[in-house]
């Protein structure tokens, strides 16, 4: 199994920033999709961003395109969310994902994936 660590949440004033890191343990990353979702309180899941295994292919949602960046060092089987001109909505637990040669349309659509991180906690103040 691909096991996944989380860390880099915190407490932010909105228009900081904050970078997420997502460490997988268990084998290399360089052939998994890797991706990031987040609940906010009474809130369902949502997706975030994801890289396809290439690294060929990102989509975003919507609410975090032109601020949030995902990126992948292969040789840390490593990747992150770099999280820029935050705002009090993206206020939410946050959780990496992978799967294993997926383009990362299982990520946008809500397709089963391999691996979750435990979650870390974005708090942004206003």
């Amino acid at each position: 199994q691909v096991r996944l660590v989380e860390s880099g949440g915190g407490l932010v004033q909105a228009g900081g920033s904050l970078r997420l890191s997502c460490a997988a343990s268990g084998r290399t990353f360089s052939s998994y999709a890797m991706g990031w979702f987040r609940q906010a309180p009474g809130k369902e899941r949502e997706f975030v961003a994801v890289m396809s295994w290439s690294g060929r292919n990102t989509y975003y949602a919507d609410s975090v395109k032109g601020r949030f960046t995902i990126s992948r060092d292969n040789a840390k089987n490593t990747f992150y969310l770099q999280m820029n001109s935050l705002k009090p909505e993206d206020t939410a637990v946050y959780y990496c994902a992978a799967a294993f040669l997926s383009d990362g349309l299982a990520f946008v659509e809500g397709g089963a994936l391999d691996a979750w991180g435990q979650g870390t906690l974005v708090t942004v103040s206003s």
